[in-house]
């Protein structure tokens, strides 16, 4: 974890499609950009701002979303999602994230991660089948 910093930013952009709005994403019945992607899109932000200062053998893990979608963006338009790492707790990252498209800030919140060994995580997985 020696080249994690607070203050280390990610950036993730996509278009708005027919695959990513709510429609397609069975959240809602409107041909706009769905939550569910936003809150994908947040998500690849801030790991791409980490994942890539870690060992072999290592990731992180979202396990907490706290957004707000504030405005809707139509097919056609792109969204890009900025992340920056404001703690750092041991294995336990936070990031500030927010979300706009080409006209204004669509989406904002908090995200937080866990640095995990792969392995071990998969393997915890897979016992899950075993049961």
């Amino acid at each position: 974890m020696g080249s994690l910093a607070v203050g280390l930013k990610g950036e993730a952009t996509i278009p708005v499609t027919e695959e990513n709005t709510a429609v397609a994403y069975g959240s809602g019945s409107v041909r706009v950009f769905a939550t569910p992607a936003l809150i994908g899109l947040m998500e690849k932000a801030a790991l791409s701002s980490v994942d890539p200062r870690l060992p072999a053998g290592q990731t992180t893990v979202g396990v907490r979303v706290d957004v707000e979608h504030l405005a809707a963006t139509p097919v056609g338009m792109r969204v890009t999602a900025r992340s920056e790492l404001v703690e750092i707790d041991g294995r336990r990252l936070v990031f500030r994230v927010e979300a706009c498209d080409e006209c204004e800030i669509i989406g904002r919140g908090t995200h937080v991660r866990y640095i995990v060994t792969v392995d071990r995580f998969l393997s915890r997985a897979a016992g899950k089948t075993k049961k």
